[in-house]
């Protein structure tokens, strides 16, 4: 062989040994796996049913014991998971295109830039997604399951809301119909079997990114057929919020009848039940992931993440099932994590949400934080147990109530503005159960200040530490200097964007209080958002 030859024979070689390295060491990036499931409380016992997942997660790494969401409704939470954001800066405020859930205006200012196309399109992740995505995603109005999102290599997700039978997926752009045979249709099972080969098969020289979102344990609560009979002796927590009246707040809450009727007890007792059968599917879900990934050799260089969208209730303050509301049970979510430098069996205390999700996993991909517009913050630090952490000690929660302009047909003495009100004409929503809050944790304060966007400017107050079920609305007999300080932290959080957002709270060393910014023109009443506004962004 000529000289040349051999010289050009080793440059080649060498080009592919650097190739390969390179390939190996990206290989070598952690993974992620992001489990969310639907509707699942923690505050009433919504973890207890996964025992494999809290030995598989929670003590093989950490629990976050004040995990948060920033609106208790799936559509606007899950847009908050994917963006990092607040709803008033990602502009999803309730289940419906109207609302901007999944429209074409999301579509278009908000899915380029989600955490997921960030992850493949400058960190070289394969992304996977399987599940409920939005609630509206499919809808005809807004692209159909044709429409693929920015940022997924794999894409199986669900048409419309959480089903178990009887559904449609979109398989990368294409419509599957199921059926109702368990073996093949259980949608859970099928989001499971979906993983395991999207494990098996792909690429093994670029680090994945997996996001498994589950319809359990939301409605219509379809138990896989071997848990119909499970928990046949458990009932919803009597604690002391149950089948009281929600006196001295806002309206809505008031409405509730009270004691709740016999028939209103035995429906929630039985969705409690068929909540946690559905759940079983989960953990059973978690067990053959995990197996798999350590099968693969992967496990060891995998986080993975387990959170819910929003919380629930079952009878709390009379009302009987839902979610919506500003309570610790509605917006409060588990939060479990495990992966690499996250020490086994821990908890924290620190005031997380799940805006802070996506900059998480960009953090842990390698990508610089500074290039986004996301509120949240990175939750790396606490995961590898940093000391001397700076962390926030409040949040922002925000929702739009949702009413339907005409009367409902069952309920005829009700007027029209309200919806959701069953059983028992018990209306669990209203055109005016538009609310924003600040929800403190410092080491001096528990505490809650919600302002509602109504006639009566509604102010509910909550010290957490001597009333962790906020029963006592102390608006009236609070601090006036406290009520002062709260009202103008909430007015700066609800107009913060990215940086803004993480300034220091009311009770930190840091914060600047100026009385005279009271009596400016800014409004500090709970933001709505009509469709001018939506159009405008």
């Amino acid at each position: 062989m000529a000289p040349t030859a051999v010289v050009r024979g080793l440059a080649l070689a060498a080009l592919l040994v650097l190739s390969l390295a390179g390939a190996a060491r990206q290989a070598r990036r952690p993974n992620v796996v992001l489990v969310l499931t639907d509707d699942q409380d923690v505050c009433l016992g919504g973890m207890t049913p996964l025992k494999k997942t809290n030995a598989l997660i929670a003590q093989m790494g950490i629990t976050f014991l004040n995990a948060y969401v920033p609106s208790a409704l799936c559509c606007p939470s899950r847009a908050s998971i994917l963006t990092g954001k607040y709803p008033h800066n990602h502009h999803v405020v309730n289940n419906t295109l109207e609302g901007n859930c999944s429209s074409k205006l999301w579509q278009k200012i908000q899915e380029p830039y989600t955490f997921p196309a960030l992850l493949k399109t400058m960190c070289g992740y394969q992304t996977f997604f399987a599940g409920k995505y939005l609630n509206e995603y499919g809808a005809e109005d807004a692209g159909g399951v044709g429409h693929v999102p920015p940022g997924w290599s794999f894409w199986y997700a669900l048409e419309k809301n959480s089903k178990y039978y009887n559904y449609t997926l979109s398989v990368n752009g294409k419509a599957r119909k199921h059926g109702e045979n368990y073996s093949v249709d259980y949608l859970t099972d099928v989001l499971a079997n979906m993983s395991l080969d999207f494990l098996e098969y792909k690429s093994n020289f670029e680090p994945f990114f997996m996001m498994i979102s589950t319809p359990a344990p939301h409605s219509p609560w379809t138990a896989a057929p071997q848990y119909m009979k499970s928990f046949q002796n458990v009932s919803a927590p009597r604690n002391s919020n149950f089948n009281i009246h929600g006196k001295n707040k806002h309206w809505l809450i008031r409405q509730a009848k009270t004691p709740m009727t016999n028939s209103s007890i035995q429906f929630l007792d039985d969705a409690y039940r068929k909540r946690w059968q559905t759940l079983l599917s989960v953990d059973d879900l978690i067990e053959k992931l995990i197996k798999k990934l350590e099968l693969n050799g992967e496990l060891d260089n995998t986080y993975i993440f387990y959170t819910s969208d929003n919380g629930f209730h079952t009878g709390q303050f009379s009302l009987p099932i839902d979610k919506r509301q500003l309570y610790e049970f509605d917006i409060k979510v588990p939060l479990l994590v495990r992966g690499p430098g996250i020490k086994p069996n821990q908890t924290s205390k620190m005031l997380v949400a799940n805006i802070d999700l996506g900059p998480t996993i960009l953090d842990i991909a390698g990508y610089d934080l500074n290039k986004t517009q996301m509120d949240g913050m990175s939750l790396l630090p606490l995961l590898r147990g940093d000391k001397n952490v700076t962390w926030r000690s409040d949040f922002l929660v925000e929702y739009q109530g949702e009413g339907y302009n005409g009367s409902d047909p069952t309920c005829p003495g009700l007027g029209p503005g309200v919806t959701h009100c069953f059983p028992d004409c018990v209306c669990e929503d209203s055109y005016n159960n538009t609310y924003a809050c600040v929800r403190t944790l410092s080491t001096s304060w528990d505490l809650q200040y919600c302002e509602f966007d109504d006639r009566e400017v509604f102010v509910e107050v909550y010290n957490l530490t001597a009333d962790p079920h906020q029963i006592n609305n102390i608006a009236k007999i609070i601090d006036q200097e406290i009520l002062e300080k709260m009202n103008y932290r909430l007015m700066m959080l609800q107009s913060c964007s990215g940086a803004t957002c993480r300034t220091p709270g009311v009770f930190d060393p840091g914060y600047r209080f100026d009385p005279r910014l009271m009596f400016s023109s800014h409004g500090v009443r709970a933001r709505r958002f009509s469709a001018q506004s939506l159009q405008g962004t």
